[in-house]
């Protein structure tokens, strides 16, 4: 990989995290009857991050498609199950870099509230995770040879090091 490349990914990680920070703001800051949808705010922190020229249109819409991934796949998780963030992380949540965590904490659980006030059914549509993509904290197993990887902060997906996989799913609780 060149310095160009490391630089590129290293600024679109960064933008993954600044963009997620805009979220819950934007979540956050929302009157309590006007909570705005992940979709909404997503747009709007994509807008910001473009407008202050931090990342190009594609960047924006790619990296906003990999929150909104990330935020679902959390979100009907913590919604189907009773159990706690940390399993669907599959990792020691004392690890994890701990804004990266509160933010991604804190707009999942929005989220899934809102799908439970949408009484929203989960789709159950498996998320898929490609190498080169930049994914939250957590945990994916490569579809082709069940190897783990775990994530403690945002991050870009490498391929996978048992087998060269390019594809991942969120590993089973």
């Amino acid at each position: 990989m060149s310095m160009h490349d490391k630089q590129n990914e290293s600024s679109m990680v960064d933008a993954y995290n600044q963009m997620m920070s805009r979220v819950k703001d934007s979540i956050d800051n929302a009157e309590a009857h006007a909570i705005p949808s992940l979709q909404k705010a997503i747009e709007q922190a994509k807008q910001q991050a473009i407008h202050l020229s931090e990342v190009s249109l594609e960047e924006a819409d790619e990296i906003g498609n990999y929150i909104k991934r990330d935020i679902n796949d959390a979100a009907e998780y913590l919604m189907e199950t009773s159990h706690e963030f940390s399993e669907w992380l599959r990792l020691d949540i004392d690890i994890i870099e701990q804004k990266v965590l509160e933010l991604f904490l804190s707009v999942a659980d929005k989220t899934r509230i809102e799908l439970e006030q949408l009484s929203h059914p989960a789709c159950n549509v498996t998320a898929e995770y490609k190498t080169g993509e930049i994914t939250g904290p957590g945990s994916l197993v490569c579809i082709n040879c069940d190897q783990m990887i775990q994530f403690n902060t945002t991050a870009t997906i490498p391929e996978c090091d048992q087998c060269g996989g390019k594809l991942f799913k969120r590993a089973e609780q």
